[in-house]
């Protein structure tokens, strides 16, 4: 961009994408002599009432003066930022220092006036708000400590994004004008707006991508198989409540369908809103269909497409120019190279991946930056929530792939409010920003358990991942995770017996832990492994391998009814001898007695008991059967452990 300055060079640092308080984006830069048109094109499409709130007066036009003051600046007296989409102005806002005496002046003055203005069409969205978030710290870079602003009292609207950003604000009112004066420097609740403002328009974004009413998938063949047709046949056979539509350019005259979806050349064509597109064509085609999209108003894109920065440099610069020209539009992107996105809402059932089958609804929030990885996730809660519907099923998936945009940090932001998710598990190979997630990841641990497991922890990363690895030692990451409330584990199998425990059990009231089984080295284990994570484990209660299902149930009911438990764990090996105990009954054994005090968790460890996880993950559609115990083999009741 060419640029003209009286006295510093273009600030691009400055420049900046931001979310929206709807999920939609804008790119946020300095504004230069070379905008005079835009800024022309941007007034005549302001209000006349917007105009009398800006200038105070009736305002049709901008006079060339106008044009020549509010494009000509020295980006540190007179400093002049414009929030974009699609290259044209939606908002500027600008400030002049001043002196003592409201004149213009140069430093050491530390105060200037500012002023907004925003297209009617995109008021309401935080436009403002975002802007006043990037001036003011312009203004603090260059030595300016207090803004003031001049708004008339009719104009509830601007007088609400100053009062509310949180800065410590001084009012007055004079000559029929209500000046506001504020301090710039961060406070808490400055931050607390902040947050919260980054908060709501991440989860926003997240939310349009997961949820569209409509959507399309450009590079669906002909043919079934390859990557954009499985994925609208999975969209259409998992059956999404929205709109489908299939988009190919090889379409000939007179095919109207692909595999029973309506199908157009381009997402031009398509009559009706596109809300999310999924692009599977190859890389070089994506910019043309990028433009495609913008034009006709997608909110965001999945992007499967490989061929980016997994690919070396060459790639790397391609994967850029995607989020530049996507943001360009207001969009936000998944991938690229992504596995894709699930959300089994009932009123959504949006399966926009390569997974060929919809994982069964339940209230586990999964994130995955390897798409082999979340392959694995799903197949392994599939197996393991046997058949939980509601509870150990998946609420939402997120695959990132290169993740150049969407990230865990986005997905967290979702998954704090949503009222759908109980439990969080991501799968990480790199953190960008180590300081926002732990922050993010705080927060969410707080309101619901989060389970990290971390991949590369030694600083391989993945190539095509946006952001550079990790340079934390993985001790130190592990230490922010723990500080943030996060569980930290470290294998997927871990992640999802976490995950699977997190959602099926209450959370213990204490740390006081009772172990028994059929193994004596076993319960030792277990009782170390306790003492190592600071639990307070009482001694095992050994049943001997000679343990029936009734004896499991017996000592199993006693332990969950002594006070001096808060949680309850369970070992077994493969019984021997006339009698042994099978998978089935011990299932039966051990639901029926922890349905009898569902306040308190109990963990099952077992050992060669292939059947046992299942079983006791399976459906009943009756209460299971308290077991008998066999008079010759039945323990007295156990007596209460003693306190470690």
């Amino acid at each position: 961009m060419q640029t003209s300055s009286d006295r510093h060079e273009y600030p691009a640092h400055w420049e900046a994408d931001v979310v929206l308080r709807d999920g939609g984006t804008a790119r946020i830069r300095p504004i230069t002599v070379d905008d005079a048109e835009r800024l022309v094109s941007f007034y005549e499409q302001v209000s006349d009432e917007s105009k009398y709130y800006r200038f105070f007066a009736p305002y049709p036009r901008l006079s060339a003066k106008d044009v020549h003051r509010f494009t000509h600046h020295d980006f540190v007296d007179r400093v002049g930022l414009a929030a974009t989409i699609g290259g044209e102005f939606i908002a500027t806002v600008r400030y002049d220092r001043i002196g003592a005496d409201g004149t213009p002046a140069s430093a050491p003055a530390d105060e200037a006036e500012v002023a907004f203005l925003v297209q009617d069409a995109h008021q309401g969205r935080g436009v403002a708000s975002a802007l006043l978030e990037h001036i003011g710290a312009v203004a603090r870079e260059r030595g300016i400590r207090r803004f003031a602003a001049e708004v008339l009292p009719a104009n509830n609207k601007m007088i609400k994004v100053f009062t509310d950003a949180g800065y410590t604000q001084k009012r007055s009112f004079e000559d029929g004008v209500v000046r506001l004066e504020f301090g710039l420097e961060p406070t808490d609740r400055s931050m607390a707006v902040q947050y919260a403002r980054e908060q709501r328009a991440e989860a926003r974004s997240v939310q349009r991508l997961l949820a569209p009413g409509s959507v399309a998938v450009v590079g669906a063949g002909r043919a079934p198989g390859g990557v954009g047709r499985s994925v609208l046949d999975n969209l259409r056979d998992t059956g999404f409540t929205g709109r489908l539509y299939a988009v190919n350019k090889a379409l000939g005259e007179g095919e109207e369908e692909l595999g029973g979806v309506a199908a157009f050349r381009s997402v031009r064509d398509i009559d009706g809103p596109v809300d999310l597109a999924v692009v599977a064509v190859p890389a070089e085609r994506v910019p043309e269909i990028v433009t495609e999209c913008g034009e006709h108003g997608v909110q965001g894109l999945v992007v499967v497409s490989a061929g980016y920065a997994e690919s070396g440099p060459d790639g790397r610069e391609r994967q850029r120019a995607l989020v530049r020209q996507a943001r360009s539009y207001g969009m936000r992107i998944i991938g690229p190279n992504a596995f894709g996105v699930i959300n089994t809402s009932p009123d959504v059932r949006l399966n926009a991946s390569l997974a060929p089958e919809m994982p069964r609804p339940g209230r586990i929030g999964l994130f995955a930056q390897s798409g082999a990885i979340g392959i694995a996730l799903l197949s392994r809660l599939h197996r393991r929530g046997g058949g939980v519907t509601g509870v150990t099923g998946v609420s939402t998936f997120v695959s990132s792939g290169n993740r150049a945009d969407v990230s865990g940090n986005d997905v967290l932001q979702y998954w704090y409010e949503d009222p759908d998710t109980d439990v969080a598990l991501m799968y990480l190979e790199s953190i960008g920003n180590p300081r926002k997630f732990t922050r993010l990841a705080r927060r969410t641990a707080a309101a619901k358990p989060l389970v990290v497991v971390q991949g590369a922890r030694h600083g391989a990363g993945p190539r095509g991942h946006a952001v550079r690895a990790t340079r934390l030692p993985h001790a130190t990451v592990s230490a922010l995770l723990r500080q943030a409330g996060v569980i930290r584990v470290d294998t997927i199998t871990e992640l999802v017996d976490t995950g699977l425990l997190l959602a099926r059990q209450p959370l213990p009231a204490g740390p006081r832990v009772a172990i028994l089984g059929n193994s004596e080295s076993l319960g030792l284990l277990t009782y170390d492994a306790c003492l190592a994570e600071g639990l307070r484990p009482h001694r095992p209660l050994d049943l001997t391998t000679a343990a029936s299902a009734a004896d499991f149930h017996a000592a199993l009911s006693h332990a969950l009814a002594d006070d001096t438990n808060d949680a309850v764990v369970v070992t077994a090996i493969p019984a021997v001898g006339e009698g042994s105990v099978g998978d089935a009954a011990l299932a039966q054994a051990l639901r029926s007695a922890a349905a009898a005090t569902p306040s308190k968790p109990v963990l099952v460890v077992h050992v060669e008991l292939g059947g046992l996880a299942e079983a006791l993950s399976a459906a009943t559609s009756t209460a299971p059967q308290t077991p008998q115990p066999r008079a010759d083999t039945t323990p007295a009741p156990p007596p209460r452990p003693d306190t470690a």
